[in-house]
């Protein structure tokens, strides 16, 4: 619906995706704008900032051929929105929100603002309900809680679009299954990452309940900063209007980060860590804090945002940044990969600060938590003894040193190295007392003689061993 018929004709400049106009002090910021050349050609535009001087649009589409004595500047909505509706389950859309499926557009239920609305704090629910993804070094050492925000930290080169599409296709609430549902936004990718993701989640029948939103490398930078507001918004409206448990995955942050840095360079902004803009933390807790459960709301909206470390430094401002807002994460490991093991995902530097609110008796099994630090502590000191082996050979080690040497590698192959498997809570922790049963039971400190006594001897089938997917 046009708000308003007034045109801006003052167009002073173009940088970049960003157009200047002169004289538009009452455009409203974030307002949605038309911007129509001389040819009669319309590009969608942002309102991003308004001054007494100058309004500042960020256009959705290339700015190539655009005249500045023909251009003019016409207001469509105050606000970014989306039309949302449960019709949008098990279809594909652009990072503007627009179909490429080939099907109709969407008919709406209603139109909502993209950048959401503010969650009261005393409103929160404690998350403490366990999501099972089926992969056992998530599930078992780093547990995904509804209503968490966990990073996956990955680099360059490492399989974390794989890893995404794994969790997509596994993840979900026991007992909940009806009501649970994926929003998948992807930034910046590759024609070949778009087949991909299309074909994958075409192929194993996860696209029945996921939402996608699927943004190219070639298309208009400003369409990357939309594209997770899209799918948060999305999943806001599928979890606290109609009760789904909703899973966002955003892949790949470190995309989206680049295109603020674009964006902020065309407007000529002061910058901050590494070029990046100074109110980078700022923007990613807008949108990692629309996370969370709502007292009184049957559904809940749970974040991975996946990320690719740059030179795999952890210290980069967006891991760095990233780390500060949400609760824990989990590290793509570029050692394991290398060994051909997948999931590669190191337990040691991974961290789920919310583990202990969603495990144990009544919510996964009693022996999870226990189990966990038991296998953390047994596979450090396995890396540890490798490194000793390096210098001193494996003769110099004692019988039991040699046994958590050959530990650290079965927790490799059969535990981390589950390939595509899925394997359920219970399924993971007999693996885990598999490997730990070949331990002795004067080892397994952080378990309690009656856990050893109930699960100590757990036989694991070589049919455990995962396959590189």
């Amino acid at each position: 619906m046009t708000l308003l018929q007034k045109e801006y004709n003052d167009v002073a400049y173009i940088s970049g995706p960003l157009l200047f106009v002169n004289s538009a002090s009452d455009l409203a910021y974030n307002a949605i704008v038309n911007i129509k050349d001389g040819s009669g050609r319309v590009r969608g535009g942002q309102v991003i900032e308004v001054s007494d001087e100058h309004a500042i649009i960020q256009i959705f589409e290339d700015t190539r051929g655009l005249d500045l004595a023909t251009a003019s500047v016409s207001l469509v909505e105050d606000v970014a929105r989306l039309g949302v509706s449960r019709e949008m389950i098990g279809r594909r859309f652009d990072g503007l929100g627009r179909p490429i499926d080939g099907l109709p557009a969407v008919v709406a239920d209603k139109r909502v603002s993209i950048n959401g609305q503010a969650m009261n704090p005393a409103s929160r629910a404690k998350p403490e309900e366990f999501i099972q993804t089926g992969i056992s070094t998530i599930d078992v050492n780093t547990s995904l809680i509804r209503g968490q925000k966990l990073p996956i930290f990955s680099g360059s080169g490492l399989p974390h679009n794989e890893l995404a599409a794994q969790i997509a296709r596994q993840a979900t609430v026991p007992g909940h299954e009806g009501d649970f549902a994926v929003v998948f936004a992807a930034m910046g990718l590759t024609q070949r990452e778009v087949s991909f993701f299309t074909q994958e989640f075409e192929r194993t029948g996860a696209l029945a309940r996921s939402v996608l939103f699927l943004n190219k490398a070639d298309d208009p930078t400003v369409e990357r900063i939309l594209t997770p507001r899209m799918a948060l918004t999305t999943a806001e409206y599928l979890a606290f209007e109609l009760g789904y448990h909703v899973l966002v995955i955003l892949t790949d942050l470190t995309n989206y980060c680049e295109a603020l840095r674009e964006i902020g360079g065309a407007r000529e902004e002061i910058p901050g860590r590494r070029g990046f803009p100074g109110y980078m933390y700022t923007d990613l807790a807008s949108l990692y804090e629309r996370a969370g459960v709502v007292q009184g709301k049957p559904g809940s909206v749970t974040q991975i945002p996946i990320l690719s470390m740059p030179d795999d430094d952890i210290t980069h401002p967006i891991p760095d940044l990233t780390g500060y807002i949400t609760e824990g994460q989990i590290v793509v490991d570029r050692g394991l990969n290398a060994k051909g093991i997948f999931p590669p995902i190191n337990p040691l530097p991974s961290l789920s600060r919310l583990q202990g609110n969603g495990i144990g008796k009544g919510k996964t099994r009693a022996d999870h938590k226990n189990v966990s630090d038991q296998l953390f502590a047994a596979y450090a000191n396995g890396l540890d003894l490798r490194k000793l082996v390096a210098i001193t050979g494996e003769d110099a080690l004692s019988e039991t040193d040699k046994l958590y040497l050959y530990f650290a590698d079965d927790f490799e192959k059969y535990f981390i190295g589950q390939g595509g498997q899925n394997r359920s809570i219970d399924e993971s922790l007999t693996v885990a007392w598999g490997i730990l049963s070949k331990l002795p039971q004067s080892q397994l400190t952080r378990l309690s003689k009656d856990t050893i006594d109930k699960y100590y001897g757990t036989k694991m089938d070589e049919t455990w061993r995962g396959n590189r997917i």
